[in-house]
């Protein structure tokens, strides 16, 4: 009751109260108020101004991050990303690409680098459907309109991904989609840790969407790109080891998008006989036989700025020079020997009329839009790693050849590679080597060869193995010669220090030249204009005339990089010279001196544990390991030589029979007096093993005999009464492993240890049976010139390091599948680059081989020998002989 009398008192002051107010506003009250309801009713029929989808997700600065740009504007929503792309630049190419700029494991990828080539794609869309088409490129054809239907029709890009529409842009002349997938490793083909088998090592990442997360994103002109914290569960196997299990691995990638420009660059023909990097290309054509393959080399795009003043012949500069950022992080005292070794090319662009063209600045510090991980940006970067190495990749518009990006990468380690290589080869001569630390001047020389090398790379060049072979070997300790030439022909060389000179030689020059008259060659083929050509076929007519006067001139022959198949001996790592053996025996005698002055130049007061010394010690054998190697491989090697119609030179020349003859009794030599590797004042402070000359006699031993493999195929390609036969070869062992046995003279462990060797063999291959078909019969058909584990860790031919690492495991799983298995399987798995003609194939050798037939005639006239020697010898030759006989009786009763 009296709440119900309070309401009604309220009630009644509201209403008292509002028509007071309404008699003091307007004083002619009902008129006013019917104005005024009729005012309020107005405003209350019209529609309130809703927001836009654009609005509603992009509107909020606080919710949304936009990065505007010319080419795509990206806005972040939450752990979303939407692109927003005029409708104009869909069907536009791109590259997208992946750079690693973050990682918690560093064995799994290195920061700065690009795992993955970039992606050649375009963004499509039909109405509301979007998607990311790979693109094929299209094969040349001159026909009819069918015809071109016909070929298009064969090659449409297939889509990779789809995304989702969201909106058009406020004016319409954009769309906007969700792009999150892109940058959430959506697509393999981009991911930062590349799934496979590479080196023996099957790497397993399996993506981890819950722990990933996007980063910054940024937007310019002609790119965009979005840092993204990526996580795996890792794991890698090196063939049945287990690396790792599962292990937690997080990568921060940069994936940028590039808008390419609308007219690639023009093209240039390769050139079979010119070592530049290369992509393949088809023409159809139905006035001639059919289709037809060729390849347009790699290259920037470096055109004059002033196309009258060059045609004068005046010095211009490009319109856009090549330029590289150095990593802030790059050692100061180190910078301007790196800024020198990438900027001497431009001598050989200078050559054929450019300056400045490559260029070396330092990262900006006032530039927002400068990101070394953005595809738009070349960079030398240094890593903090163990690794020994440096590597000079690029990428390319897959249009046209042209190099897009390239980069240096520096692994500090390298550092150690530079000393030991320098007193290894150069300390004999070179007193300011012999220390823990090499001077200014060494260094810097040093490290601008290591940069100059691989900015070679950078601007498309591949390696010419062939380069120091067009030196004769007496060059090498003239002074006068060495300081014009240095040690090659090419930087693109593995030629690195000059291990011919002797001690006592004055001013010869240690190192490579700072170019080569080849790597002056490589920029003219690659680089310089040709006038008044319409087309990339007509311009390769010229460039045909270029090569062709220069057939024949061996400074001029490129040797493909061996890594499969090693079977040419003038064109690998690590030599010097035309002249293998005359070269091996300067080195020899270098490494003996340098061996017996070690102690002597690294004493107790700067190395007091030793430890310096030891690996000092450890690269003088790897060292001389390299020497026997590279006399070896010319037992049943050949000469390659890329030729064509015209050229005077041949294609394939196996080694001389005299010259294979000469090798074999070198290594002999070698094998049996190597004792000078044992320093017992140097051994006894080392960690405790086998002594060092028995390894090294028992491997070289193994090295040897392994060269019959190559010897069927150079006898079948040899002229008729030339060659150096499989008996050729056996005569040649037999001497030298029964020298002692035909002598009746007691044996020596090294003997015992030779003779064991050759009767395994002998057996081995004599007695396969009747299965004349069978695979089993020889591993001649693919591993002929398939290098050992141990070639391969030699020689370098293993970049990532991995088999090095592993190598003992390796072995160990050999022992039982059998010497050169595990080599054989990495050879069959590894990538080597780009299709082409960069790397040599095998050949089948099989078919051609008769050294089983050579084998058992020599394993009955070994059988026979050993009867002899029984009945004769007592003790241990009485034993050693028996073991043999047995295993030989053995083999040739299970036959």
């Amino acid at each position: 009751m009296k709440r119900a009398l309070q309401v009604g008192l309220l009630v009644a002051a509201i209403a008292t109260s509002m028509c007071s107010a309404e008699a003091a506003i307007w004083p002619f009250g009902k008129k006013n108020k019917a104005k005024a309801e009729t005012e309020a009713t107005t405003k209350a029929e019209e529609p309130k101004k809703s927001k836009s989808k654009y609005e509603k997700l992009f509107g909020d600065a606080k919710k949304c991050t936009t990065a505007k740009g010319d080419f795509m504007t990206l806005h972040t929503v939450g752990n979303k990303i939407y692109a927003e792309m005029d409708n104009d630049l869909f069907g536009r190419d791109v590259l997208i690409a992946t750079t690693i700029s973050e990682i918690s494991d560093p064995a799994l990828g290195s920061v700065g680098y690009k795992p993955q080539d970039p992606l050649h794609c375009r963004f499509s869309k039909i109405d509301t459907v979007i998607c990311l088409n790979k693109v094929t490129i299209i094969p040349e054809h001159k026909a009819s309109e069918k015809m071109s239907e016909a070929v298009r029709r064969n090659n449409i890009d297939p889509v990779l991904l789809s995304f989702a529409y969201t909106c058009p842009s406020p004016d319409s002349t954009a769309t906007v989609f969700e792009i999150t997938p892109l940058f959430m490793n959506a697509l393999d083909q981009l991911s930062p840790i590349k799934n496979g088998t590479s080196s023996l090592i099957t790497t397993k990442a399996t993506y981890d969407e819950k722990k990933s997360y996007l980063g910054e994103a940024k937007s310019f002109e002609d790119n965009v790109s979005v840092k993204s914290y990526l996580s795996f569960k890792t794991d890698m196997t090196a063939l049945i080891v287990s690396l790792k299990k599962q292990q937690p691995t997080t990568v921060a990638a940069t994936r940028t998008i590039l808008l390419l420009p609308e007219e690639p660059a023009p093209a240039r023909k390769a050139d079979s006989r010119v070592g530049i990097f290369l992509s393949n290309r088809t023409t159809f054509d139905t006035q001639s036989a059919g289709s037809e393959t060729y390849s347009i080399i790699h290259r920037w795009r470096v055109e004059p700025a002033d196309e009258q003043l060059y045609a004068q012949g005046e010095l211009v500069e490009p319109k856009k020079p090549i330029v590289f950022y150095l990593d802030d992080a790059f050692p100061t005292e180190l910078r301007p020997a790196a800024k020198e070794g990438i900027e001497r090319w431009n001598k050989a662009f200078e050559a054929i009329g450019f300056k400045n063209v490559v260029q070396v600045l330092d990262y900006p510090t006032d530039d927002p839009a400068f990101d070394p991980d953005n595809l738009k940006y070349s960079c030398v970067r240094w890593l903090p790693s163990t690794t020994e190495n440096a590597m000079g990749p690029s990428w390319v518009d897959p249009r046209s050849g042209e190099i897009i990006n390239a980069s240096i990468i520096v692994y500090s380690d390298v550092a150690k590679l530079i000393h030991s290589w320098r007193f290894v080869q150069t300390s004999q001569v070179d007193e300011s080597v012999r220390s823990l630390r090499l001077t200014p001047e060494v260094l810097n020389e040093s490290w601008a060869y290591v940069l100059a090398h691989e900015m070679g790379h950078c601007l498309g060049f591949m390696h010419n193995m062939s380069a120091s072979a067009a030196i004769p070997v007496e060059k090498l300790r003239d002074a006068e010669y060495t300081q014009q030439n240095g040690t090659t022909t090419s930087i693109m060389d593995y030629a690195r220090f000059n291990y011919v000179a002797q001690p006592g030689d004055k001013g010869v020059k240690l190192t490579p030249p700072d170019l080569g008259i080849y790597d002056y060659w490589l920029i003219e083929y690659a680089y310089k204009p040709v006038a008044g050509v319409s087309d990339v076929h007509e311009e390769a007519k010229v460039l045909e005339q270029w090569v062709e006067a220069k057939s024949g001139d061996k400074r001029f022959r490129y040797g493909r990089q061996q890594t499969r198949h090693r079977m040419d001996p003038s064109a690998i790592e690590e030599d010097l010279s035309d002249d293998p053996i005359a070269a091996s025996t300067y080195g020899v005698n270098n490494l003996k001196y340098i061996t017996s002055h070690l102690g002597e130049w690294i004493g107790n007061d700067v190395d007091s544990y030793g430890s310096y010394r030891e690996e000092l010690y450890n690269t003088i054998v790897k060292q001389y390991d390299r020497y026997m190697g590279a006399v070896l491989l010319n037992v049943g090697g050949v000469y390659l030589t890329s030729t064509h119609a015209k050229d005077a030179a041949q294609r394939a020349i196996p080694v001389s029979a005299d010259y294979q003859r000469k090798a074999m009794r070198w290594a002999m030599d070698q094998i049996d007096n190597c004792e000078w590797i044992s320093d017992e004042d140097l051994e006894a402070m080392f960690r405790l093993r086998t002594e060092r000359a028995d390894v090294m006699a028992y491997n070289h031993t193994l090295d040897l005999l392994d060269t019959y493999k190559a010897i069927a195929f150079a006898q079948h390609i040899s002229p008729e009464g030339k060659a150096f036969t499989i008996q050729n070869w056996i005569d040649e062992c037999s001497s030298w492993v029964w020298k002692s046995t035909k002598a009746a003279k007691a044996t020596t462990p090294h003997e015992r240890m030779k003779q064991r060797l050759y009767v395994d063999l002998l057996s081995n291959v004599g007695t396969k049976g009747q299965s004349f078909s069978s695979a089993s019969l020889t591993s001649l058909a693919n591993e002929a010139y398939t290098p050992s584990l141990d070639h391969i860790v030699t020689f370098g031919l293993d970049q990532s390091g991995i088999i090095a690492e592993h190598i003992e495991e390796l072995k160990s799983i050999e022992q039982s599948e059998g010497r050169g298995s595990v080599a054989q399987k990495w050879a069959e798995e590894e990538s080597f680059g780009p299709t082409g003609y960069g790397w040599q194939s095998k050949v089948n050798t099989k078919v051609v081989d008769e050294s089983p037939m050579h084998f058992y005639a020599e394993l009955l006239k070994t059988k026979e020998l050993l009867q002899k020697a029984v009945k004769r010898s007592a003790g241990d030759d009485k034993a050693h002989y028996q073991l043999l006989l047995n295993t030989i009786e053995k083999k040739l009763e299970n036959k």
